[in-house]
């Protein structure tokens, strides 16, 4: 996990420590320690905003995030239905929480995030290169921020997201995948990684 600049020591989280928000359909371990889950059909997380309902079904796999801390999770896009997402969720609350990842709409996986107090909104940049590649979206909590950002494989790290988080405890965060549209969605998670929170904002 690197720091804007710097080299940081990590810490792996194992799959087995996080508790899921609502369960998958399946999931299972692959030789080389990645995790697979097999999202439920219908599966999401939104809540008012321009739609009128709110849907609180995603599956984020979520231990607890210490403030003053980064967390990184690196999944795979196999994502190829309208709505198809995956990546990291931040909750502190049901009406207070973020997602970040890529979502595959109108033809074209996007990174996107979602941040919702009381009721949601969504940014989003088309980026049809991340396709099937491995992608890795970062969290890093500090003083009032949470700081979100992406890159694919090994290329530079991308700013997606600066949201205020004033919270201080009960925050969770983990990856996550949800599936609007269909049934069948398998996304694979390779790591699930934490650490110290960035150095700086840009």
């Amino acid at each position: 996990m690197a720091r804007t600049g710097d080299s940081e020591a990590t810490r792996r989280i194992d799959w087995r420590a996080g508790a899921w928000t609502h369960p998958p359909v399946a999931t299972r371990r692959t030789h080389d320690g990645a995790l697979l889950v097999t999202a439920v059909e219908g599966s999401d997380a939104w809540r008012h905003t321009a739609y009128g309902f709110v849907h609180d079904s995603e599956h984020a796999l979520v231990v607890p995030f210490e403030h003053d801390s980064a967390m990184e999770v690196e999944f795979g896009t196999p994502l190829t239905t309208q709505f198809d997402q995956a990546g990291i969720f931040v909750r502190a609350s049901d009406e207070h929480w973020v997602k970040a990842g890529i979502e595959f709409a109108d033809g074209v996986p996007a990174i996107g995030a979602v941040v919702t107090h009381g009721r949601s909104d969504w940014s989003a940049t088309p980026a049809p290169e991340w396709l099937d590649r491995r992608v890795t979206f970062r969290v890093s909590w500090a003083g009032d921020a949470l700081t979100v950002r992406a890159r694919v494989e090994d290329a530079a790290w991308q700013l997606v997201r600066l949201l205020p988080l004033d919270a201080r405890r009960g925050v969770t965060a983990g990856p996550f995948l949800c599936a609007p549209t269909r049934g069948g969605l398998e996304v694979p998670f390779y790591d699930w990684r934490v650490g110290a929170p960035d150095a700086s904002l840009h």
